[in-house]
């Protein structure tokens, strides 16, 4: 009697660990990437203030230039347009306004601004300065 062969067992590679790993550093990439981006923003000269804390990072930066135009991302907006956009941002109560002034800028300008944005119902409005 001759011996029995065993049929010989193929090696066999698990899919479904490599691609929760896949998953997990597409996300990881995902979540850093959206983090690098940054808001592109105006030459102002900002007021300074030896108080100046850093904030997190805002929902809306909105520069206003020295003749009283505002602007978000590089867009000209006029105050009612920017109450429409700021309503537009769905949950508006967790919304996060900056607002960066040039230091020549009536401060009347600044007020109109932060009355649109609390028109749109924003109550997170931070000021950009400059730390001293």
């Amino acid at each position: 009697m001759l011996p029995q062969r065993r049929p010989r067992k193929k090696g066999r590679v698990e899919i479904i660990p490599m691609i929760d790993v896949m998953l997990f550093l597409l996300v990881f990439f995902i979540m850093i990437t959206l983090q690098m981006i940054t808001d592109k923003g105006l030459k102002l000269q900002l007021p300074s203030s030896s108080e100046a804390k850093v904030l997190p990072h805002p929902h809306f930066v909105l520069n206003i230039l020295k003749g009283g135009s505002v602007e978000w991302k590089g867009k000209p907006l006029s105050l009612s347009e920017l109450v429409v956009v700021l309503r537009g941002d769905g949950d508006v109560a967790h919304t996060q306004v900056t607002i960066a002034a040039d230091k020549a800028v009536p401060f009347q300008d600044f007020v109109h601004v932060m009355d649109a944005c609390q028109k749109a119902g924003v109550t997170a409005i931070g000021i950009a300065t400059k730390a001293r």
